[in-house]
């Protein structure tokens, strides 16, 4: 049994093992408050600092999931039901007993800034704590409460702000490991955030904006970017907050904030849903946690001036982004044109050389636009900067499986559990060291892959350099070869991935 003093007062945490001897065995610390609750008054406001509490506070149970939807997923990122809350800003905890000093990894999950949960099995940080980390995991405001902007919000904000709330729950968060971290063993000024989808792509915002300066030493990156054009019209994402307001029921009309904040957050899910409000990014430029694009911030050299490790999957869309075989080849041609200008001609010609059917190709460029080039770019950003940037590029397929359904993880494909491809999240289970604890038909060269990970991501966080020990060489990234580790059974560096299409893309897109 462990018993730690924080800012807000004692926690009881747990070992995996009670009886154990082992003195350096992984305690954890779950249901850990980082910010009041964010209801009545709070909901849609920036955290507020915890709550003080007498006694010992038990934190042997993970604490609710934020409100979002549920059971509305599908392929790999189908969920069973579990329990949701507006109560739900909880951190947790993984540090060996003994530990003094040591890099800390914050992690970020992914879900579309719509859904998932810090505490997910496969997120489950045993085995990175075993290698000399202290690991942290966070819920943080989902959907239209963690990220609706609207007039009446903007109005009311000192700072006429309105939205990125789950943004500012991660800096809320980052400044509790700040000031508490030391006490669980970790370094405060050794902090690695680290995030996957939404997760990533809130990493690549922080570094953008100016309130989270200095709260995180170094950065992982895993499958989106923030470093792509800025929306051509409603930037501040006023107009699809007030969209969702006019969708809600009209039976008892919604006259102003007070009227919002009083609504069960059922109706606003509906309402969100109704006003098809997600279908463009959640996080808004908002003019205080986001002063300007994230792209502006990335070109002129002002973002967060730290280590960065970062990549992407071999097919990433699959199951993510849907196949339009009603497409023709004109159509196709002409979104090429659109996107690349004269090489849409070449572009073409690149991608039928693997693809079979304007749908397919036109799947295949958006896929690579949003993932590989994207990370790239991201990349380019950082080395041009002077940081030390090292890019990956996942080929390996993994099995698939229910991810986050750890008591039905069965996912019956056609084509067999590795016909998915390398799909979008098939690196979790690898990064964490969880292939023995959730999924089917792992292969020993699944385990061998998921060690050789787990050692290249904890390296990074305590030094900004994955390499060590035994481990397969990662070259750096650079402009002139594109450097780029290609983890697979046999993991290497080459001079860059899908460079061809990469390139022209990049050409039709100035950095």
């Amino acid at each position: 049994m462990s018993i730690i003093e924080t800012s807000t007062g004692q926690l009881r945490g747990v070992t995996p093992d009670e009886s154990s001897s082992d003195t350096n065995s992984i305690r954890v610390f779950k249901g850990i408050p980082y910010a009041r609750p964010p209801v009545d008054e709070l909901r849609w406001r920036p955290p507020e600092a915890p709550l003080p509490w007498s006694g010992i506070r038990d934190a042997s149970q993970f604490s609710s999931s934020c409100i979002q939807p549920t059971n509305t997923s599908s392929f790999v990122w189908t969920r069973g039901d579990f329990d949701v809350s507006e109560d739900c800003l909880y951190l947790n905890i993984w540090s060996a007993s003994e530990a003094s000093k040591l890099p800390v990894m914050v992690w970020f999950h992914g879900g579309a800034h719509n859904s998932g949960q810090g505490h997910s099995e496969i997120f489950d940080g045993t085995k990175l704590a075993e290698q000399g980390v202290v690991l942290v995991t966070i819920n943080y405001r989902l959907g239209p409460f963690g990220f609706l902007a609207h007039p009446w919000l903007a109005e009311e904000s000192e700072h006429a702000s309105a939205g990125n709330y789950g943004l500012l729950d991660k800096i809320a968060a980052l400044k509790w490991v700040e000031k508490n971290i030391q006490q669980f063993g970790g370094d405060p000024e050794n902090v690695t955030v680290f995030g996957q989808s939404a997760g990533s792509q809130s990493i690549c915002s922080l570094m953008a904006s100016p309130l989270a300066k200095g709260l995180f030493h170094k950065a992982i990156g895993q499958s989106a970017a923030c470093v792509g054009p800025a929306p051509g019209q409603d930037i501040n994402g006023h107009e699809r907050g007030e969209a969702l307001v006019r969708a809600l029921p009209q039976d008892n009309p919604v006259r102003n904030i007070a009227d919002l904040r009083a609504l069960d957050p059922a109706l606003i899910l509906a309402a969100a849903d109704k006003s098809q409000w997600a279908n463009a990014s959640r996080i808004v430029i908002d003019g205080w946690v986001l002063p300007e694009a994230q792209i502006e911030t990335f070109r002129s050299g002002k973002q967060a001036q730290i280590p960065l490790l970062l990549g992407s999957l071999a097919d990433e869309g699959n199951g993510l982004f849907p196949v339009n075989e009603k497409l023709t080849r004109d159509q196709v041609d002409k979104y090429l044109q659109k996107l690349v200008g004269e090489d849409a001609r070449t572009l073409m010609t690149e991608y039928e050389l693997e693809f079979d059917s304007p749908g397919k190709i036109q799947h295949a460029v958006a896929t690579d636009l949003f993932f590989a080039f994207a990370m790239r770019r991201w990349a380019e950003y950082s080395e041009i900067s002077g940081n030390d940037t090292w890019l990956y590029f996942m080929d390996h397929v993994p099995p698939a499986f229910h991810l986050y359904w750890p008591d039905n993880p069965e996912l019956a494909l056609a084509g067999g559990p590795r016909s998915g491809g390398a799909y979008h999240s098939g690196d979790l289970a690898f990064v964490f060291g969880n292939t023995l604890r959730v999924g089917l038909d792992w292969r020993e060269d699944d385990h061998n892959l998921s060690q050789t990970m787990v050692e290249y991501w904890t390296n990074f966080a305590r030094s900004g350099n994955p390499n060590g020990n035994h481990l397969p060489e990662w070259e750096k990234f650079n402009r002139s070869d594109y450097a780029t580790q290609v983890l697979n059974s046999a993991p290497k560096s080459v001079e860059g991935v899908r460079r061809t299409k990469l390139d022209i893309l990049s050409k039709a897109q100035a950095l």
